[in-house]
């Protein structure tokens, strides 16, 4: 049976994929204005950095029961952040149509690469109440991460732009830049949920609402936007680097969760700090800080996630 979107936002990145997003967010358009009809369907391009955040804020205002957003991770995290700014009654449901370089959080909901197949699949779309991540306010859909991942998520940012590389192949190349020459070792000390301390020594931490990273990194396998908790996933210093870049390699297919300094754990809290400030990312956005406050958004948002 259909689902029924309702009045409906596109809310398209235009640079997405060097440019592509806006020819997709076209197709996009038409293909959903067939379905929805005249009235239905208002389609908005992200002119800034942060601007889709302002859009999806005034999305309940606008009386959309539904935004869509188009692009990458980039522009799935600010619309998320806009969403959340809104109480949760009148938050709009979320749809996706992955037209970025990693596309993590549309592989999370199962969303296909391709317009028209990812325009199908919201058609028959089943709604999912999910869990959103925040850390020191700013919310995050998929991925919180710190040190030698991070650094990797940043820097492919840069080389998309200086290669128009996409997906793996970029995370990849950026991973084995980082491993060479930044393997870096920070001291750590977590609180989870107020009772557990664990403290140690670390070349990255990643804190998960979903299950990849990186274009389909699947770092915590049974990572579960409904469980009401982050999986995190630590890799313990020391590791010289060609067994760091093996382990790296391995995180394709999951296969680092056999290694016994490569540790696993889940919480709905986290109170975290370092020795000195890593490289952190949200969704593949920097965030700045010397502590992290983290915490489950339990059912925070009504996604759209394929059959």
């Amino acid at each position: 049976m259909p689902f029924d979107l309702g009045r409906t936002l596109l809310l398209a990145n235009p640079a997405a994929q060097r440019g592509n997003g806006k020819q997709a967010a076209s197709t996009a358009s038409d293909l959903l204005l067939s379905r929805l009809g005249a009235g239905n369907l208002e389609c908005v391009f992200t002119m800034h950095p942060g601007h889709a955040t302002d859009i999806a804020q005034q999305a309940s205002r606008d009386r959309y029961d539904t935004v869509v957003a188009l692009g990458g991770d980039g522009v799935i995290h600010e619309t998320v952040n806009g969403l959340m700014r809104l109480p949760v009654e009148a938050r709009p449901r979320l749809g996706v149509i992955p037209v970025g370089s990693g596309n993590d959080y549309a592989r999370t909901l199962g969303m296909k690469e391709g317009v028209p197949e990812a325009i199908a699949q919201l058609a028959e779309a089943q709604e999912v109440v999910a869990d959103i991540g925040c850390c020191n306010g700013e919310y995050f859909a998929e991925t919180l991460s710190f040190g030698l991942d991070a650094a990797i998520a940043l820097d492919t940012v840069e080389r998309r732009k200086r290669t128009g590389e996409q997906g793996t192949i970029l995370y990849l190349k950026s991973g084995i830049g980082q491993l060479l020459h930044h393997l870096d070792v920070f001291d750590f000390k977590a609180v989870f949920d107020g009772e557990r301390t664990v403290e140690g020594r670390v070349h990255l931490l990643a804190v998960q609402v979903g299950p990849t990273y990186g274009g389909g990194f699947r770092i915590c396998p049974e990572a579960s936007i409904t469980d009401g908790r982050f999986d995190i996933c630590y890799a313990m210093a020391p590791m010289g680097t060609l067994e760091a870049t093996f382990k790296f390699l391995s995180a394709k297919d999951a296969h680092h969760t056999r290694w016994k300094n490569i540790k696993f754990d889940r919480a709905s809290t986290i109170e975290l700090s370092f020795d000195r400030r890593p490289p952190c990312q949200v969704d593949g956005e920097p965030h700045i800080a010397d502590s992290y406050r983290i915490e489950t958004c339990c059912g925070a948002l009504r996604v759209l996630s394929a059959k």
